[in-house]
């Protein structure tokens, strides 16, 4: 897929899931533990701005991220990196990703009728 522009809808996402994540200290962060979910923040390119995102803990130690704001251009294969202020908790290798935004507009555009297997699925009337 090619998007018409750098800014595109269909580049940015604001959902992603990594692989087992290496945490710095070896273990999840205590709150990650307890709640099961953390705010911190995260980037995937040196360089980038750090990115509010709130992390979902996953049974296999992988994370769900849920940004505040879809980032763009995140690509399966890169490093999601996580900090808590200045510190680096630790990364994961970003595997899968949610919807991009376009796809979410594109859904939110549609008339949200039953679709024709839902109809099909009633039953007629004896």
């Amino acid at each position: 897929f090619k998007a018409p522009s750098t800014d595109h809808p269909a580049l940015y996402r604001d959902l992603l899931r990594t692989n087992r994540v290496h945490w710095i200290a070896e273990e999840p962060p205590a709150e990650l533990i307890r709640d099961k979910m953390m705010e911190c923040h995260f980037r995937f390119r040196h360089q980038m701005a750090l990115v509010p995102c709130v992390l979902t803990l996953n049974q296999d130690g992988s994370v769900w991220v849920t940004l505040v704001k879809p980032a763009r251009a995140i690509t399966p294969g890169q490093f999601a990196v996580f900090y808590k202020g200045d510190e680096c908790l630790g990364s994961g290798k970003i595997l899968r990703m949610g919807p991009s935004v376009y796809t979410m507009q594109q859904g939110k555009n549609r008339e949200e009728g039953p679709k024709k297997e839902e109809i099909d699925k009633i039953e007629p009337a004896t």
